[in-house]
């Protein structure tokens, strides 16, 4: 069991065997009150408290012995690193791509460390993530700091686990994550898609065919090789994209490091043929996931520059699809990315009636219930497949008039028990 000790006063023996306490050689310098106990690992610990804090001393001594009861005990010196320094060891030791990581350490060490980065891990309270989040509000977009508590909150979550801090502050009950504003997805026309493909250079155009025809990513689009083409069985194998990690280009896996296949249509699978056939495939070499790594890759991909190398998506974008995009008379915006496209494929299969298990699966996206939320507005009504599918089954057949057709049996129109 530990003690509390004032170090203002000692007790001395008397010569006539009582005790007397006196004032130390500390007396009046530094903290008074030191709280000494036996840690769980077996050694000794203490922490210290000022004059006129006996009582706070007592209550964190009664706490320190319920935490070890509760086998709930964090040393209290453990808290001490700064924010800063615990995150950077976080990020070191965090399993991510290169290219997520990347965007991981801009987030945190842009809008983390200017607030929480000079405050001790067990200094930070709920109310201190209250105010930085109040504070972000204008500066970020509602899904930024979302990211960014979420990475707040990960990084709080292994100092608890790492047993620096009893509680992750994020975890609070009057700490809320933002929210990022639902927006519905509004699909572009046939129309705008096909006059944005028109105003692409020749070269680039299969870039519209496979992302509204076949759901592909950009990178994956950018990525897409001979060998992943499969023009008599009418498949797509999308098994890689290529990414731009710190300013380089790289070969990766694809998003959520799944690999899919995704049903080639004819008429994307000619304007395929035509092109590799006016732009043979070009091989390129690039490293896989780190552009420092010696692991390399090689693929004959189906588009590339005039300059023989491969697309950087950033040149892309600035140079060739945004031109595009204005001159099909569409404002460029958060939404007019070619992702525009993917929701496009998404529309015309859910208005086929295909199923969103399948369309997940095309998307390449590793939870059904995540497409069913984004596109189920675009779901056809369910009171008119509803509509038809009674009148397909109730209309008349022909020199018959009694019901539905389904009752007709051999009870001159009435429905058997």
């Amino acid at each position: 069991m530990g003690h509390v000790e004032d170090r203002w006063f000692k007790t001395v023996k008397q010569p006539g065997g009582g005790t007397q306490r006196v004032k130390s050689a500390r007396f009046g310098q530094g903290m008074r009150y030191r709280v000494r106990y036996i840690a769980p690992d077996g050694r000794e610990r203490s922490e210290s408290f000022p004059d006129r804090a006996k009582r706070a001393a007592e209550d964190f001594l009664v706490s320190v012995e319920a935490d070890k009861l509760r086998a709930a005990y964090v040393d209290p010196a453990a808290g001490r690193v700064l924010f800063r320094e615990y995150a950077e060891a976080w990020l070191r030791t965090r399993v991510l791509d290169e290219s997520s990581r990347e965007v991981t350490e801009m987030r945190v060490r842009k809008h983390l460390y200017p607030f929480f980065g000079d405050r001790q891990l067990a200094a930070i309270k709920p109310g201190h993530v209250r105010e930085w989040d109040s504070g972000m509000v204008g500066k970020l977009a509602a899904s930024t700091r979302s990211v960014v508590f979420t990475h707040l909150r990960s990084i709080l979550g292994a100092a608890v686990d790492d047993e620096r801090i009893a509680k992750n502050p994020c975890s609070a009950r009057s700490v809320k994550q933002p929210r990022p504003i639902e927006r519905r997805v509004v699909p572009w026309t046939l129309e705008q898609v096909q006059e944005i493909r028109s105003h692409l250079p020749v070269r680039y155009r299969p870039v519209v065919d496979l992302g509204a025809g076949c759901g592909m990513r950009q990178g994956e689009i950018l990525a897409l090789a001979e060998d992943d083409i499969d023009l008599d069985g009418g498949w797509l194998h999308v098994t890689h994209q290529i990414k731009r990690v710190r300013s380089r280009l790289v070969f990766g896996l694809p998003k959520s490091d799944r690999d899919r296949r995704v049903p080639l249509p004819d008429s994307v699978g000619d304007v395929l043929r035509a092109h590799m056939t006016e732009h043979p495939p070009l091989s390129v070499t690039l490293p896989w996931e780190d552009p420092f790594c010696a692991d390399l890759r090689t693929y004959a991909l189906v588009l590339h520059t005039s300059r023989k190398t491969a697309v950087n998506r950033s040149w892309f974008d600035e140079k060739v699809w945004r031109p595009a995009v204005e001159a099909a008379g569409v404002v460029p915006g958060r939404t007019t990315g070619m992702h525009a496209l993917r929701h496009f494929y998404a529309s015309a299969l859910l208005d086929a009636g295909e199923s969103i298990k399948a369309l997940a699966e095309y998307l390449g996206h590793t939870d059904p219930g995540f497409t069913l939320r984004v596109y189920t507005h675009l779901m056809p009504a369910s009171e008119e497949r509803t509509r038809r599918a009674i009148d397909a089954l109730f209309r008349p057949v022909a020199g018959r008039s009694d019901g539905p057709t389904t009752a007709q049996g051999p009870h001159n129109g009435q429905v058997g028990v």
